[in-house]
């Protein structure tokens, strides 16, 4: 789908450790960086568990001084980037470990960007804003979903717009991305199922996206054909270490994918429902993905008929249109297999928000590589058919 006179780039960490018990190598992962006292940047949630307590262990047992900010809230704000770059300097710190998902990961990178570079976060909105780098910066996953634990994605609400920023900058991409199952065990099944179709969003939108590339390709397809055969497992029983491991896999893969062939309106359109309402990013993903997917069917029939072979379906036989509309099917039953809400309708959205976030969306980074491009009306419209 890319074009043949551009040129493409492709964005990871420097080191990503995969697999059971990997967190433990916290502490020379940050020694090996140089830092000597780092901010956990975290969730209430995850310092009420005792998790953030464990890492900052792994760290203090490597001889290095570790302090808790557990600021971080679900769609973090300006104002938690702002607690959290107090923090850093109240303490005296020289690095940063975002322990958690996307919330976590997005929130220090924000403080990562503002100690590196000055100023407040909303001056980072849009590409590539940053000039200086962010202190050493390692980033723990609990969750297997966002993979912003190795994007250079991070998106911040503006606490006065309401409006959830996206800032795509390479320089806030983590130096140590770390995904331990072992940390995803305790994942209620209602946060499994939302973040695991957050990663097969990102799969499929990237996969249609007009700036994909074979190596985006590859990483996408991969990581739908383990949503498809892991994500029920995971959400049925927690505790399947081998379904963690492998949705870890899934949305890190995932994350390669959009990190480098970006996304499209599903992201766009999510942005500001999670700005408008505070709601959950991977479910507001999930029901919107079946809705995107059939406006944007016609742009590249052939792709779709693709997704529905990784998602285990026997198109045999079918046209790519016919397969295209398997494919959307079977996204639309393992939503409905793992719990999901069927539309926006029971999440309270109201009809009279729709225009004002279209019109949002339609000013959002990620509309930009959608494949089928969508006025005012249409975007709309897919609202509407979402609802």
């Amino acid at each position: 789908m890319a074009m043949a006179d551009q040129t493409f780039g492709f964005f990871i960490p420097t080191v990503t450790l995969m697999g059971v018990g990997c967190s433990k190598e916290a502490g020379d992962q940050a020694k090996a960086l140089g830092a000597t006292n780092l901010l956990i940047v975290t969730d209430a949630v995850l310092a009420k568990l005792g998790v953030a307590d464990l890492i900052k262990g792994h760290l203090e047992a490597a001889g290095l001084k570790a302090t808790i900010f557990d600021g971080a809230e679900p769609n973090p704000t300006d104002k938690n980037v702002l607690a959290g770059v107090k923090a850093y300097e109240a303490n005296g710190c020289d690095g940063i470990v975002s322990l958690g998902g996307g919330s976590s990961h997005d929130c220090g990178k924000g403080v990562g960007l503002v100690i590196g570079n000055g100023g407040n976060i909303r001056d980072f909105e849009g590409v590539n804003k940053s000039t200086k780098s962010m202190p050493a910066f390692l980033a723990i996953n609990t969750t297997a979903g966002t993979a912003s634990e190795m994007t250079r994605f991070c998106i911040i609400t503006n606490t006065d717009t309401k409006v959830k920023m996206a800032i795509v900058d390479w320089r806030c991409t983590p130096n140590i991305a770390i995904n331990d199952p072992v940390l995803m065990v305790g994942k209620p099944a209602g946060l499994t199922a939302a973040t695991g179709m957050d990663a097969l969003t990102h799969a499929v939108e990237a996969y249609v996206s007009t700036i994909a590339t074979p190596i985006t390709d590859a990483c996408a397809i991969k990581a739908i054909e383990l949503v498809a055969e892991y994500l029920r497992p995971a959400v049925a029983n927690g505790e399947n270490l081998e379904a963690r491991d492998k949705m870890a896999y899934a949305e890190y893969l995932a994350g390669m994918a959009f990190n480098n062939a970006s996304l499209g309106y599903v992201h766009a359109m999510a942005h500001q429902l999670g700005g408008f309402y505070n709601l959950p990013h991977g479910v507001c993903n999930a029901i919107l993905l079946p809705s995107v997917c059939e406006f944007n069917l016609i742009a590249n029939p052939g792709r779709f008929a693709d997704i529905a072979v990784a998602m285990g379906e026997n198109i045999e036989g079918l046209s790519d249109v016919d397969a295209a509309d398997v494919a959307i099917e079977a996204i639309r039953r393992l939503s409905s297999d793992i719990g999901i809400p069927a539309g926006l309708k029971d999440l309270n959205v109201k009809s009279e928000d729709l225009k004002v976030m279209a019109e949002n969306a339609q000013k959002d980074a990620c509309m930009l590589t959608n494949p089928r491009k969508a006025n005012l009306e249409q975007v709309i419209g897919i609202y509407e058919s979402a609802m």
